[in-house]
């Protein structure tokens, strides 16, 4: 289908004359040599010395064509296969004349489509021109019509194409005027929100102190309800004095932790006295406060100290009286991890609930704190006015970024090769789909090439937009789409697209005519030429 496409493309070129040629041999016969062309027949005169057309030697004219080689171009022989480089020329009347090579000349295969290759082979070889080439002239008829067709949408695409890129042009201007007004307004709204939050933090961090003074008196009033506490506790005698004696009996106030409370250690703690009153024990009770064990807490250890049940628990019950295990545990630990996650998201400050009051975890030692009161009036008008202007600062921001990428865009378009009268223009932001019996294959022109299983599973890259790549003079027949997805140990997926003129926007055909290269047809009207060059060659003839 290939070659029969670029047959037909050749047709356009060269067939017209050569058809006319054709035609006229046809009417008056021009004598010459058996196998050389009319274009030729100059070199060849009757009675006259030859001369080899490579200029190697002259021979007399009656060796032309006596089966043997003189020249070593070949160009002695053009009517016998004596020369093996030599080439035969079929006049083809009411067809395309061709050249064979002369080796098969007489071969008993008809090459010619007038039978004038097998002269003298015996072979049965009729004259099938005319039918071959009123058979020619129908397809190239049809070629012509679409051609026509085609030609008179691509007009229709240009046109399109120019006021499109004049609408993009005057559609970037307005952007960029716009994009400078939501620059300042941004730069404006930026100082707004930046002398809002100024005199928020302020007042937040005088409420946080304010709450942290108050946790400091909390927890002062609870050191001193505790050291009157141990006081008494000490107290054994109930004089109003903690001796050094009552002072040794806590072993665990052991100052170099030798297993060892000696009188010298026990008065150092007591300020080198031998006891000390309730003033005096404030100075006492700032050294021994971390290391005081009350007789509660030594019960308590006892309890735990005791010798634990053995791993059968059932052999202390009887049957049917096996107490339930106990989930307390495993709801406190849901409880841990749900304060966590809580923790975790009080810093985001796009938050709702960034602007309350945090809600500060109280200890285990300081559950009587509380939480962090709620701001005050003033202070959360702060906030709120803060807020305000961080998001009329955040909506103007996302604003310019959307505009910007607007523009970005346009500059992209309009600046793309699309063509000599950006006539594939049309072809942007649009895509085109073949389905086959295993995948769908996408072409989205100046983007990317993909390939999805009809039954389901991801999208591959078979390349992205790379350049056009057709021959030197023809460069908008090819495209290029590279550096799509890694194939397994292999090179990264690669498509190539021919495009062909068509009436249609539509993608014809896709192969993979090697490994990770695929080859893509594509037909558009951007292709199609003026078809006046066919018109000749259509009334000719044949």
């Amino acid at each position: 289908m290939e070659s029969r496409s670029r047959n037909m493309a050749i047709a356009y070129q060269s067939l017209i004359p050569l058809l006319l040629l054709s035609a006229a041999v046809s009417a008056v016969e021009v004598q010459r040599p058996r196998g050389v062309s009319l274009s030729k027949k100059h070199f060849y005169v009757e009675g006259k010395p030859f001369t080899c057309l490579d200029g190697s030697r002259t021979i007399s004219f009656d060796r032309i064509n006596d089966d043997y080689c003189d020249c070593q171009d070949g160009s002695d022989e053009p009517g016998t296969p004596a020369c093996p480089n030599g080439s035969f020329h079929c006049t083809n009347a009411g067809h395309r004349p061709v050249f064979i090579p002369s080796s098969r000349i007489n071969d008993g295969v008809c090459d010619c489509c007038d039978g004038t290759d097998e002269f003298n082979s015996g072979a049965s070889c009729p004259n099938t021109c005319r039918e071959l080439g009123r058979k020619e002239k129908e397809v190239l008829q049809k070629l012509a019509e679409i051609a026509k067709e085609g030609f008179i949408l691509k007009q229709q695409l240009i046109q399109e194409a120019k006021r499109g890129l004049e609408e993009k042009k005057a559609k970037a201007i307005d952007l960029e005027a716009s994009k400078k007004q939501l620059e300042e307004k941004v730069e404006a709204l930026r100082t707004v929100k930046e002398a809002a939050e100024e005199p928020e933090k302020e007042a937040k961090e005088r409420h946080l102190k304010a709450w942290e003074n108050e946790k400091a008196a909390i927890r002062a009033e609870k050191d001193n309800a505790r050291m009157a506490e141990v006081f008494l506790e000490l107290d054994d005698d109930g004089d109003g004095f903690v001796s050094l004696t009552e002072l040794q009996s806590h072993s665990e106030l052991d100052t170099d932790s030798d297993g060892s409370f000696t009188e010298m250690e026990a008065q150092g703690l007591l300020g080198g006295v031998d006891k000390v009153d309730t003033v005096a024990f404030e100075a006492v009770w700032k050294e021994i406060k971390d290391k005081y064990i009350s007789e509660s807490q030594v019960e308590t250890r006892h309890e735990e100290t005791r010798e634990p049940l053995p791993d059968n628990d059932s052999e202390h019950y009887s049957e049917g009286e096996i107490p339930e295990e106990d989930d307390d545990n495993d709801d406190d630990q849901e409880e841990v991890d749900d304060e966590e996650e809580e923790e975790e998201d009080d810093d985001d400050p796009d938050d709702a609930d960034y602007n309350r009051p945090p809600v500060v975890k109280a200890k285990k030692d300081d559950e009587d704190e509380g939480v962090m009161p709620p701001y005050d009036e003033e202070t959360q008008n702060l906030i709120d006015a803060a807020q305000k202007a961080r998001e009329q600062f955040d909506e103007t921001e996302r604003a310019l970024r959307e505009l910007d990428d607007q523009l970005k865009s346009l500059e992209k378009e309009t600046s793309s090769d699309f063509g000599p009268s950006a006539e594939f223009a049309y072809l942007y932001n649009q895509c085109y789909d073949l389905p086959t019996s295993e995948y769908i294959y996408r072409l989205c022109p100046f983007k990317q090439v993909t390939q999805k299983p009809k039954m389901g599973g991801s999208e591959t890259s078979l390349g992205t937009w790379g350049h056009w790549d057709g021959p030197e003079g023809n460069v908008y027949t090819v495209m290029k789409y590279e550096n799509g997805l890694g194939c397994w140990q292999g090179p990264n997926r690669a498509t190539t697209v021919k495009l062909k003129c068509g009436k249609e926007t539509v993608v014809t055909s896709t192969t993979e005519p090697s490994r990770c290269e695929y080859l893509m047809e594509f037909t558009t009207p951007a292709l199609c030429q003026d078809p006046k060059t066919l018109d000749p060659m259509l009334h000719t003839e044949l």
